[in-house]
């Protein structure tokens, strides 16, 4: 999504109209969109999201707090790792196995 963002901004800086309408800000969100370095992780992104609130809505909410945390945390770090960006893998993998163990205990 970061490097959607960053080809748009090129695109709109080299516009030379001054869009303070909202049809110009409309506009803009419309070709944002059109980006697909852009839509596409937006759309998983946004898929993910409702179904994982979906899934959790039928939780008690004892267990959805910790379920919750660690899921985003493990979900970054694996994430991370996959995208390639600096981390301490073997860390990164220790935390992530530790979450899940935790969350284990709790379900358990």
């Amino acid at each position: 999504m970061r490097r959607g963002t960053l080809i748009w901004d090129k695109t709109l800086h080299s516009s030379s109209q001054t869009h303070q309408k909202l049809l110009g800000h409309l506009q803009n969100w419309l070709k944002l969109l059109c980006i697909w370095q852009y839509s596409i992780p937006f759309i998983v992104n946004l898929s993910a999201s409702a179904t994982f609130f979906a899934i959790l809505s039928e939780s008690p909410i004892s267990l959805a707090v910790p379920v919750t945390n660690a899921t985003t945390f493990a979900a970054t770090a694996v994430s991370a790792m996959v995208l390639g960006e600096e981390t301490r893998v073997g860390y990164a993998l220790f935390g992530t196995f530790l979450i899940v163990l935790g969350v284990w205990v709790c379900i358990m």
